[in-house]
């Protein structure tokens, strides 16, 4: 018990606000795709992004700023025009979803050298953990699932399938605590998706303004 409290400290301890700053969807982004050719089309437009996903799936990427690794929570606003149906994201192979916003901790040593730029390389450091917010899949809203095909990596549902547009704000210190049972290290990078290739749908969808506290 005496643990457990101790581990719910430091967790709120870390959780100290900071200025919200704007993260721009420029040129400082990448796509990673996970299947050579098979590759979403993302549309930059600065406090924006719009994806469509015609039976694809790729991953945008980008480190985080120096100065908003120290980031505890984040804010956006995503819409989906149209979107796949729900899916079992703990199973591979048909986990298709509409949108998922990704945030990736290492720890402070681990960061002091580590190059965020690619994130295949980052996401096969054995120190790194993730955080994926997802819009889409068979769940419940705030269920904390597995993923299937990484270990570090814990996937929180945001908002079930369907069209719509929401704001979103997320504790990532609160969260982190919850998937691994620890207070978060250093951000080191973000990342976007859509997610169409198993079930042969389409995404139509954006995220925009999004900020790091």
């Amino acid at each position: 018990m005496k643990q457990a409290l101790s581990i719910i400290t430091v967790c709120i301890l870390s959780a100290t606000m900071v200025v919200a700053s704007p993260v721009p969807f420029d040129g400082n982004w990448r796509e990673q795709g996970f299947l050579r050719l098979w590759t979403n089309d993302y549309s930059f437009r600065g406090s924006q992004v719009d994806v469509v996903s015609d039976g694809t799936v790729s991953l945008i990427w980008r480190p985080v700023d120096a100065e908003l690794r120290g980031a505890t929570n984040a804010s956006w606003r995503w819409r989906v025009t149209e979107g796949v149906s729900a899916t079992d994201l703990t199973q591979k192979g048909g986990d298709d979803r509409n949108l998922a916003m990704y945030f990736v901790f290492v720890d402070a040593e681990t960061a002091k050298t580590l190059n965020a730029s690619n994130a295949r390389r980052l996401l096969r450091n054995k120190n790194m953990r993730a955080l994926v917010y997802v819009w889409g899949g068979s769940h419940a809203r705030g269920d904390m699932l597995p993923n299937p095909y990484h270990p570090a990596l814990r996937t929180m549902i945001l908002r079930g399938p369907g069209e719509g547009t929401f704001s979103e704000r997320v504790d990532l210190a609160a969260d982190y605590c919850r998937a691994f049972g620890s207070e978060p290290g250093v951000l080191v990078g973000l990342g976007v998706s859509a997610d169409s290739d198993d079930t042969d749908g389409r995404v139509r969808a954006s995220i925009a303004d999004l900020r790091l506290e």
